[in-house]
């Protein structure tokens, strides 16, 4: 852990020490180095809740193998990409500014927290190999998926991943797959990035100090500050305040008072993985394997077989499964989180999505209340020869889905991240669920766009941007982009040691 260092009146406070915050305050130091930069973390080591390496299935989420981003197939047969297009180009970004950390000495030995590990799709039923099929044949037409492989033969597939294969009944099944896919410890890289700024003059990063309370003042915000070791009261101020603490941020959202939080409401779902530390299974599967929706689940818990490295050492995680809580926080969180953020201005939001979200609550508690034969049950889909002798069940992280008026019949649990910023651009809060992590480094950078638009006017700051993220201005999707794209992506992938 690191020693709480502690700046008075920052310019900036960054509350929470995710990949959020950390992508946040390495980014505005190399864009101005004179700003001061305060962190607050509740936990006393950094990064231990949702960036957890342990608590996310560390999938470098750049719309390759993820069903539930192409989720519906036109009756024309062709399937819309374009959200997977999206998400790729975000996730480079990503990847360029970590890139550039390390080229800069920011941060090093990057294979600590990213590893190459190709993704794969696989389904099963003819269905679903027909829209494979169509999903495959118009990915591999743009120039990010160019490299994407399309199968149905059995011996290929299980060449890429056997595990797939192994006493499998004699049934269509299809796959595709890219090497250029990642494993990412989204921990690692916010701790290296958080203790590189807090080696920085006029940084401070303080674990084990909760934010209570977040009041208005005439040019800022004035957060109140607990630390948990002894129970002391500080006070801080600054003129930006970012709320990236994970399922905390809803609860400082509604104490800011901004009109922005008002009718917004939080509803937070627990994950379990089951996992494998048997090296002769774990040996056989490098790849993360997305598949096709269960029938029951809602739209983002698709199961997925991952190779993870964490800690310098390969396992292998299967899930999400998910599990009714009440709590917003995996290692701080209390029961009471849900019930204290209904308010007066959510409460009819909250009702409303309440009665038509019913299927999604059962669902829940049917996740919660299952045997290890129901999850090994799920688990046989994807693996069919698994013994449940060679796997554990552990709890990840919590994950708040934010929930706003316009949801409802179509379901709360769905992708996106929400950013809520105040008016006057002086405060903003993280919300929302995945890709969140992957695209981390995109979502802040529009935050910056937002709340800093004077450090990105000037030729010295736009010169800096451009070197943190070399396609931050250059539309990369378009084809007249793609000689550039393939240039900048390759450097990045050399700097990453994944190439």
């Amino acid at each position: 852990m690191l020693s709480a260092t502690h700046v008075e009146n920052p310019d900036v406070i960054l509350i929470g020490s995710g990949i959020m915050s950390a992508n946040l305050g390495a980014m505005l130091k190399r864009l101005e180095p004179a700003l001061k930069i305060q962190v607050y973390e509740v936990t006393d080591e950094l990064a231990q809740e949702a960036s957890h390496g342990w608590n996310n299935a560390g999938t470098g989420h750049a719309g390759i193998c993820e069903l539930s981003y192409t989720p519906t197939q036109a009756a024309d047969g062709t399937v819309d990409v374009s959200n997977a297009i999206k998400i790729f180009e975000q996730f480079e970004r990503s990847r360029q500014f970590w890139a550039y950390a390390v080229a800069e000495g920011m941060i090093a030995h990057p294979r600590e927290f990213i590893n190459p590990v190709p993704h794969l799709s696989f389904v099963h039923g003819a269905k679903w190999v027909n829209y494979l099929r169509a999903r495959h044949a118009g990915m591999a037409a743009h120039h990010f998926f160019a490299d994407m492989t399309f199968t149905t033969d059995r011996a290929t597939i299980g060449g890429w991943a056997p595990l797939l294969t192994a006493g499998r009944a004699d049934v269509p099944i299809a796959a595709t797959k890219m090497d250029s896919g990642t494993d990412v410890n989204f921990g690692e890289i916010a701790r290296k990035l958080l203790r590189w700024l807090a080696a920085q003059p006029g940084c401070g990063v303080a674990g084990g100090h909760r934010v209570t309370d977040l009041t208005r003042t005439a040019d800022g915000w004035e957060a109140t500050i607990r630390e948990l070791a002894t129970g002391a009261i500080r006070r801080n101020r600054a003129k930006f305040v970012f709320v990236g603490a994970g399922g905390g941020s809803l609860q400082l959202l509604q104490k800011s008072g901004i009109p922005e939080s008002k009718g917004i409401g939080g509803f937070p779902i627990g994950g379990q993985w089951l996992v494998c530390d048997n090296p002769d299974i774990v040996a056989q599967h490098r790849a993360k394997v997305y598949g096709q929706p269960l029938d029951a689940a809602p739209t983002m818990a698709v199961p997925h077989l991952d190779t993870r490295i964490l800690d310098g050492k390969r396992t292998l995680l299967f899930g999400p499964f998910a599990a009714w809580t009440t709590k917003f926080l995996h290692k701080k969180g209390s029961w009471w989180d849900l019930p204290g953020s209904v308010k007066p201005h959510n409460l009819a939001t909250l009702l409303k999505i309440g009665a038509t979200n019913i299927p999604l609550v059962k669902y829940l508690v049917q996740q919660g209340t299952q045997s290890m034969a129901d999850r090994m049950e799920v688990l046989h889909v994807f693996y069919p020869a698994a013994k449940a002798s060679d796997w554990r069940l552990i709890d990840a992280g919590i994950r708040v889905q934010a929930i706003k008026k316009t949801d409802g019949e179509a379901g709360i649990v769905h992708y996106g991240t929400e950013v809520i910023t105040n008016a006057d651009r002086s405060i903003s809060a993280l919300l929302g669920a995945s890709p969140g992590a992957s695209v981390s480094v995109h979502i802040v950078l529009e935050v910056i766009q937002k709340c800093f638009p004077h450090l990105l006017a000037t030729p010295e700051g736009a010169a800096r941007m451009k070197a943190m993220i070399p396609t931050y201005d250059v539309d990369i999707k378009k084809p007249e982009n793609a000689a550039f794209y393939r240039t900048q992506a390759q450097r990045a992938s050399q700097l990453l040691q994944l190439a």
